[in-house]
């Protein structure tokens, strides 16, 4: 499934202006003449991943929306040219060869689990096409040719870490999906949890396709851990605290997540199962700040007021658009390599999650992080940590000495 356009909102203000042209300044005749310049998405709409994919896409075409309203980028206007790849590695790797090879497209924002961006990494790397992947991950990955916007467990991983080590006890069991970004950020909650003087019970890692949860609850029992620490993912890992919940374990041992609440849980999910579980994001809908009263409300309008279940990953999205436009004004260029050394400048764009400040020797941001909580189907904020640094990657990576690394380092425990 392939969406191709300039976007709706500006198709329909290209058709209004036609019959009023001549009236039109020459520069704004311009933007609307020269070739667009073309983004490319690639997102599950549907599929596991749908549930976090699908907020995404629409923060994507809302952007590029916003984008276009205020005259597009150089002159021109932006083209958004998107795939559904339905939580399909096959369908990422051939939707990103048909983006790089035959559409030529100048950015790629795109990618959601970690197996998906090193499937389409490589392919955009020899292409020289440049990629941002906007998701809360693991960290490590180094590569000149890619910026990522999402947290990194240093950012945040680690508050939840210190969080149940002071507030629940000293030993935890982790529950993770059975991928690089469960097994990895699995290696950084042992790391935090050994920092802090605590220790591990056991390590469970769990298939995309798992859905049923009871031998995992009744083995947590047994280890009596203080608390659970989960890095479970998308639709059919959900099913997981509803299971917690019914076992009635929700009321004995508490939870620490790095995912949950980034899709539709808060909404779907009965308040039993959802209130209390501790994360921490870069951003949540409830932050009160106007960028964030006026990014929820602008998605709001753009596709109904139900649409209460934002989170990071779909400012994070938001984020890497407009970092790359700021670094695409700053350069004067679409032009790979000076697009790379405008976002390689120190470059900051305020987003609905505050400052973001691209670092220039990781490629990931420097951004405030909160901890909070659901209670009530809302967002309680618990914490703020200003200025949080992607120092798990910055311990390995720095892109300014060595431009030529090309790997994901990951935690030595």
């Amino acid at each position: 499934m392939t969406h191709e356009t300039i976007s709706r909102r500006s198709a329909l203000k290209l058709g209004t202006a036609a019959a009023t042209t001549v009236a039109m300044p020459f520069y704004a005749r311009n933007a609307f003449a020269a070739e667009p310049i073309k983004l490319g998405s690639l997102l599950d709409g549907t599929g596991a991943l749908g549930l976090e994919g699908r907020r995404m896409i629409q923060t994507t075409e809302f952007a590029v929306d916003k984008l276009n309203a205020a005259g597009g980028l150089l002159g021109r206007q932006i083209k958004l040219i998107q795939y559904d790849t339905q939580s399909s590695m096959q369908l990422y790797t051939q939707y990103a060869q048909k983006l790089a090879l035959e559409q030529k497209v100048d950015v790629i924002q795109g990618g959601i689990t970690s197996a998906s961006r090193e499937a389409i990494r490589p392919i955009f790397d020899r292409n020289k096409t440049l990629f941002f992947y906007n998701t809360q991950y693991e960290g490590g990955v180094c590569d000149r040719n890619v910026f990522c916007t999402g947290t990194t467990p240093a950012q945040t991983v680690s508050h939840v870490v210190n969080y149940g080590l002071k507030t629940w006890g000293k030993k935890a069991y982790i529950i993770a999906a059975d991928y690089n970004y469960g097994h990895i950020t699995a290696s950084w909650m042992s790391k935090f949890m050994k920092d802090g003087g605590g220790t591990v019970a056991a390590t469970d890692f769990f298939p995309l396709d798992v859905t049923n949860f009871s031998s995992a609850i009744s083995r947590i029992q047994d280890a009596a851990p203080d608390f659970v620490l989960s890095a479970l993912v998308g639709a059919n890992h959900s099913g997981f605290y509803r299971q917690w919940d019914a076992a009635g374990m929700k009321k004995k041992i508490p939870i620490g997540s790095t995912v949950f609440g980034l899709g539709d849980e808060l909404t779907a999910m009965d308040v039993s199962t959802t209130d209390g579980i501790v994360t921490c994001y870069g951003w949540y809908n409830d932050l009160d700040n106007p960028e964030t009263k006026a990014f929820v409300s602008g998605m709001q309008a753009k596709y109904g007021k139900d649409l209460t279940d934002l989170g990071e990953l779909d400012t994070a999205t938001y984020d890497g658009i407009m970092l790359w436009a700021a670094a695409v004004t700053k350069a004067g260029s679409v032009e790979h390599d000076k697009v790379i050394t405008a976002l390689e400048s120190g470059i900051a764009v305020t987003t609905p999650a505050g400052l973001v400040k691209m670092d220039p020797a990781t490629h990931h941001t420097i951004r405030t992080t909160y901890m909070a909580q659901p209670k009530d189907r809302k967002w309680d904020i618990m914490a703020t940590y200003p200025d949080s640094q992607p120092s798990d990657t910055g311990g390995a990576c720095d892109l300014l000495k060595n431009p030529k690394t090309n790997k994901q380092f990951t935690p030595n425990i």
